[in-house]
């Protein structure tokens, strides 16, 4: 695996005052396939927006249970106190997160408390330490889900998960997600598939972090160098799609949309032509990594809000040059 570069078919576009896109959606999802937060102003850390994916649920052997295998995920809700989005905040005893599900009473996590480590925690290709919400968070998921389960929280405290060094170079990390600390999606990419499928779905099919509009159908596959408001970030691959977006996120139910239909628009079969390597591989927005060691003055505020202006600062040309 490797990003496609080449320095004779990229463009690079001066920033302006007139943006390519803005920022209309920011999104987090503290518990690795549960159901997302939509926010006004997001703070930025090194491993992607506060809170995102800092938790999941494991099995007994400690590896990841994902929506893949089991969409009543999709049916959990989870909270957080409004007061949690401000930068410089810090939780205390009496912060938690609240889970709720269908035939379930809430579960309350604490966010501020002495935890046991659990080790041996797997997330595809990363293995280490995580700390253990605890016995009544695993009934909870256990009973939930119908076999034993846990709830754990990344530990911070001695635990760094790089991204892949095959597509981004440098100190890039991330939490629990699949790879990437963002995602990156535009509205008109969803609309212009919309008008392809019998029955249009939502944007939350997608799980993106960060969602512009005005930059026209599958712009973003093509950015390499951006900055939205102030904050610099590097397009890192395309991202390719599992069967996550055929589950309705309201029935917790599979379908054959949208992938019946991305397979014929973009598959690395039709995107990459020249490939030997994911062709059957469907693609939908672009994984995405924040310049976090750009200077800073000292308390100088890292937060994204909605309206943000989109500035693409190089390009490629073609999908096909883009990593994937």
């Amino acid at each position: 695996m490797g990003a496609a570069s080449s320095s004779s078919t990229t463009s690079e576009t001066e920033s302006s005052t007139t943006p390519d896109a803005k920022v209309t959606g920011l999104f987090i999802y503290p518990v690795k396939s549960c159901r997302g937060i939509p926010l006004s102003n997001a703070p930025l850390t090194p491993s992607g927006f506060r809170w995102d994916r800092q938790w999941m649920v494991v099995n007994s052997k400690g590896r990841a249970c994902t929506i893949r295998v089991e969409p009543r995920f999709a049916l959990i809700d989870v909270e957080l106190p409004p007061e949690a989005f401000l930068q410089h905040w810090e939780p205390t005893t009496d912060s938690f997160m609240v889970l709720k599900a269908p035939g379930m009473e809430p579960l309350k996590v604490c966010l501020n408390k002495q935890y046991e480590v659990e080790d041996d925690v797997t997330v595809w290709e990363w293995t280490g330490s995580a700390w253990d919400e605890g016995a009544e968070a695993s009934q909870w998921f256990s009973d939930y889900l119908g076999y034993p389960a846990k709830l754990v929280r990344f530990n911070t405290a001695s635990e760094v998960r790089k991204v892949d060094p095959d597509y981004v170079k440098g100190q890039h990390q991330t939490f629990f997600s699949d790879g990437y600390p963002f995602l990156l999606v535009s509205q008109d990419s969803l609309d212009s598939l919309n008008e392809l499928l019998e029955e249009p779905i939502p944007m939350n099919r997608f799980r993106p972090n960060i969602l512009v509009e005005g930059c026209g159908p599958y712009s973003e596959d093509l950015w390499r160098d951006i900055k939205i408001s102030r904050f610099s970030f590097q397009g890192a691959k395309l991202c390719g799609r599992c069967k996550v977006p055929t589950v309705d996120q309201e029935t917790a139910m599979y379908g054959d949309e949208p992938t019946k239909t991305l397979m014929k628009i973009r598959s690395g079969e039709v995107l990459r032509p020249n490939s030997d390597k994911n062709k059957k591989m469907v693609y939908f927005g672009q994984n995405v990594v924040w310049n976090w060691n750009e200077f800073f003055a000292k308390g100088d505020e890292k937060v994204f809000k909605l309206g943000d202006p989109v500035y693409v600062i190089k390009k490629v040309f073609f999908p096909a040059e883009a990593a994937a």
